[in-house]
């Protein structure tokens, strides 16, 4: 896993995770306080989602196959999903079952210094990991509000454990609260309703990260400043003059793929296009390292076409033509990973910028 992966905030989190949750169902046995009962299952059900990141970042690492010829990067989106889903189910549900439970069966808080202390101790723990996560994240956050970060991330593993955390925090305040108010009034009925929150918080949570996750999975395209620079980097006003359109997809955080189709003299050979569309593909690669697999679809811009809107020549960077106008000499752009049909006499291989065949995943060099 790359280091936008957050490794060490994932390791972290799933450190304190694992104490605390021990810590925590201790104090649940000696006291018999719900709140940390479901504590215990919240930070259990925690460190298994640290655990599937793990996994899903160690999976996504694996080479291209014929049958994947675009690599595995999106395993990494899957393995985070799975974690909404377990946070939703395990920690969640639970957290509310058992709260609506104490709170139709209220009963007194025994030796209340056990659920107290650990309490306070996870609290300290879940602040560190918080503040690990904190630190890994600005380092790819840039100026971009935390919001922001959550919302646009191409890299899963810091919103959810940012997420999570913050989640933690605000479910130990909870918690404590719930376990404060049942001491102080005799009550075990806060501890219930204490329980409650947790359990709606985490349910809150998990529907965030499922929505972020699923967009991921569906496919997003490059942040703005990406595409600019791609642009930026595709014309060179002597050979290719223009972008008819373009798309671009991750293939997973560290992954993305370059698809446009691009205008070209009319006068130019063969040969002058290909070595064109190499170059163009060397300056999108140096200006965006990760766009890794690049496909370039050569055409003849016919302004009157574009008038009409067949052929639009806007240069818009994503959502602007699905791929299938029929301007001058245009071809649809399927991006399957194989030649489509040449377009003005050269082929739309993302290495060679010429017909020498289909290369379906991209060395980056």
């Amino acid at each position: 896993m790359s280091a936008s992966g957050g490794t060490k905030a994932i390791v972290a989190a799933l450190v304190a995770n694992l104490s605390i949750a021990v810590a925590k169902f201790v104090a649940f046995l000696f006291s018999g306080s719900s709140s940390m009962l479901a504590e215990s299952v919240h930070s259990l059900a925690d460190s298994g989602n640290q655990g599937l990141l793990l996994l899903g970042g160690k999976r996504a690492q694996r080479e291209a196959t014929p049958q994947h010829p675009f690599g595995y990067g999106r395993e990494r989106y899957i393995y985070a999903f799975l974690v909404s889903i377990v946070l939703f189910s395990v920690g969640g549900m639970f957290a509310v079952y058992e709260g609506y439970e104490k709170i139709k069966h209220p009963h007194a808080i025994e030796a209340w210094y056990w659920p107290v202390g650990v309490l306070v101790f996870a609290i300290i723990a879940e602040a560190f990991s918080f503040r690990t996560a904190i630190k890994e994240s600005n380092e790819t956050r840039g100026n971009r509000s935390w919001t922001e970060f959550v919302r646009r991330a191409k890299a899963p593993e810091l919103p959810v454990v940012l997420l999570e955390d913050l989640g933690a925090l605000v479910g130990l305040i909870l918690a404590l609260g719930g376990v404060s108010l049942a001491l102080a009034t005799g009550n075990g009925v806060w501890d219930g309703i204490g329980t409650l929150c947790i359990g709606i918080l985490l349910i809150v949570i998990a529907i965030v990260l499922a929505a972020e996750t699923k967009s991921l999975l569906l496919g997003e395209s490059a942040g703005i400043e990406d595409v600019e620079k791609i642009k930026a980097s595709v014309v060179d006003g002597d050979t290719v003059t223009r972008i008819i359109h373009m798309r671009t997809l991750h293939l997973g955080p560290e992954e993305l793929l370059v698809a446009a189709k691009i205008a070209v003299r009319h006068d130019e050979t063969a040969t002058e296009v290909a070595d064109a569309i190499n170059a163009a593909e060397n300056r999108i690669r140096e200006a965006v390292p990760i766009a890794r697999v690049i496909y370039l679809e050569p055409d003849i811009y016919d302004a009157e076409a574009a008038a009409n809107g067949t052929n639009p020549g806007t240069e818009a960077g994503i959502g602007t033509n699905p791929g299938t106008e029929t301007g001058a000499g245009a071809a649809p752009l399927t991006g399957t990973g194989t030649d489509a049909t040449p377009a003005a006499g050269a082929g739309t291989d993302k290495a060679t910028g010429a017909g020498e065949g289909p290369s379906t995943k991209d060395s980056g060099h």
